[in-house]
């Protein structure tokens, strides 16, 4: 399958923001979707992830109650709201599938990444 992320953008603190992130050649109902980020210097981490039928959603701390993740398996997309945006959320995003069992926290896990889209928020 093949991932494709809306761009990303530049925001001011407090704003918001959404990505989606499209898939092609695989139903994406078949996998377990999550988006993890890149800052600028560290390793990869795990932002939320979200279950094949949508019913269940798991958040890293750093964004529990800020960011919302959600699918249109009709579309094939997944989507990223982004709100109350922090200096701290300036990092590149990428949306990722995996074929294993919700959730899954490990960027190890996935099998199928986006090419991934530059957030920046400014203070």
């Amino acid at each position: 399958v093949q991932l494709q992320a809306s761009r990303g953008g530049l925001v001011q603190a407090g704003g918001s923001l959404r990505l989606s992130c499209a898939a092609s050649g695989r139903t994406l109902s078949s996998y377990v979707m999550s988006w993890f980020r890149q800052a600028p210097g560290k390793e990869r981490e795990f932002v939320v992830c979200i279950s094949r039928s949508a019913g269940r959603t798991y958040h890293a701390d750093s964004v529990k109650g800020r960011f919302t993740i959600s699918r249109d398996n009709a579309k094939n997309t997944v989507y990223l709201q982004m709100n109350s945006l922090k200096p701290e959320d300036t990092a590149v995003y990428y949306c990722a599938a995996a074929r294993g069992l919700y959730p899954l926290l490990n960027q190890y896990d996935y099998d199928y990444w986006g090419q991934g889209t530059l957030v920046t928020v400014s203070s």
